[in-house]
């Protein structure tokens, strides 16, 4: 708990509260309603986005209502939250301060201590597929898209997770998720599923996608063995 109670506060500037109401599949989802107007100097906190959006009731989970001038400023906070994890995916502590970095590097390796190296076995096959021209890490969570990517830098993922990799299957499933993913990236590319639930696997199944089941720190292994020898 407090892992991440420090960590979301610091990665996702205080505007979480009203975007957990307006939760996206994909980092791009309100894309096309941004002007591309410069935020260096833009005051998110005056701008009467919160208030409009407690008031009207304006993102239903069906989907998102509101007028032009309400949608922009909601893509120019999914811009912020896409800005934010760019620029510091390779340097969370510079994103939390010497303190809090500190005191999030302690909790890593205390994380990693008690799970005897999970993390640090992941990161081996994540980054052996990022390292690959021909390959890409894909994240399908049924995490909310902005606590998801707050985790993924926490956790040091986000050099093997570009962000537009990343899909939060909270609102629409996994199986929806998988199935933007091929009309992203085609039918005649190999996908390989990595996962531990049934969800993931029965999705995998009914697109024919080969399913690698996590369960133990020796499936992490022969994962990273099988990359490494090139059998995946």
């Amino acid at each position: 708990t407090q892992f991440f109670s420090f960590g979301l506060a610091q990665c996702v500037p205080a505007f979480f509260s009203v975007l957990q109401e307006c939760d996206q599949v994909h980092i791009d989802d309100v894309s096309s309603d941004d002007n591309g107007q410069d935020l260096s100097t833009y005051n998110f906190s005056t701008d009467g986005f919160h208030a409009a959006a407690t008031s009207a009731n304006l993102c239903l989970a069906t989907g998102v209502r509101g007028g032009v001038d309400w949608m922009r400023k909601l893509a120019f906070r999914y811009r912020r939250v896409k800005e934010i994890y760019t620029t510091y995916k390779n340097n969370v502590g510079g994103l939390l301060g010497p303190a809090k970095r500190e005191a999030w590097l302690q909790l890593r390796a205390e994380i990693e201590a008690l799970t005897d190296s999970w993390l640090t076995l992941a990161l081996k096959a994540l980054t052996l597929i990022h390292s690959r021209s021909n390959c890409v890490n894909i994240l399908v969570t049924t995490t909310q898209l902005i606590p998801a990517l707050a985790k993924v830098l926490l956790y040091g993922l986000g050099v093997v997770f570009p962000i537009e990799n990343i899909y939060s299957a909270t609102k629409i499933g996994k199986e929806s998720c998988f199935e933007r993913v091929i009309q992203r990236f085609g039918r005649k590319v190999v996908y390989v599923v990595v996962g531990d639930g049934v969800e993931e696997e029965q999705s995998s199944k009914k697109h024919n996608m080969p399913f690698w089941r996590i369960t133990s720190h020796s499936d992490l292994m022969a994962l990273h063995h099988a990359l490494d020898l090139e059998y995946l």
